[in-house]
């Protein structure tokens, strides 16, 4: 098994956290998430003497999705999202964009994964979990011990369910298979803290 080793930057105006999962052996990396502040993140990539593989997107709002075209076409790289959030990515009324005052924009993704789909990426087979929820398409990613869980699963609480393609009664059975996974994780949210499987087994209200 490659060496993890995971780096949190947060990025926007709603702090949403993107990941860069290096593989400490090959020094390729994973793009997980990346929201905004493209050139900051372009940059510190450079500056870790990294090579991004690919990039990752757990869904498609503007705060997770913003700067994934800018990341990609830096580095020559592909974005992976589940196929049922192309409707989010790609409609602004649906992916939220503006409502900080930006420009409305759409965003696109290369590859289109399911549930159960084992990617080979930077030398990590990356597992895709479907958990639905948040938004329709909203998926999880295990790399190693390290579940990145996007605006599924918080520390000591779950993703907002009100938004468009949100629905709770699919969050809590979302909640319910992360909960029944065997083994143990890191937990790498969308935003605040890291956390562990375990704990949000224990404390987590929502699970």
């Amino acid at each position: 098994m490659a060496k993890l080793r995971t780096e949190q930057y947060i990025v926007g105006p709603v702090m949403t956290n993107c990941y860069l999962a290096v593989n400490e052996e090959t020094k390729e990396a994973l793009v997980i998430d990346p929201g905004d502040e493209a050139a900051r993140l372009i940059q510190k990539i450079r500056e870790r003497n990294v090579t991004p593989a690919a990039v990752l997107l757990t869904h498609g709002h503007f705060d997770h999705a913003g700067a994934a075209r800018e990341l990609a076409d830096a580095f020559g790289i592909l974005i992976y999202a589940h196929e049922k959030e192309k409707k989010t990515l790609e409609t602004p009324g649906i992916n939220l964009s503006g409502m900080t005052g930006e420009p409305p924009a759409a965003y696109h993704a290369d590859v289109f994964v399911k549930d159960g789909d084992v990617l080979d990426l930077a030398g990590f087979s990356v597992r895709v979990l479907f958990t639905p929820g948040h938004t329709e398409g909203s998926i999880c990613f295990f790399c190693g011990d390290a579940l990145f869980s996007g605006d599924t699963l918080f520390q000591g609480s779950c993703g907002r369910t009100d938004l468009q393609t949100g629905d709770w009664g699919q969050m809590m059975e979302s909640l319910k298979r992360l909960r029944d996974l065997p083994g143990e994780y890191n937990v790498f949210p969308g935003h605040g803290p890291a956390t562990t499987l375990a704990e949000e087994r224990r404390s987590n209200p929502y699970m």
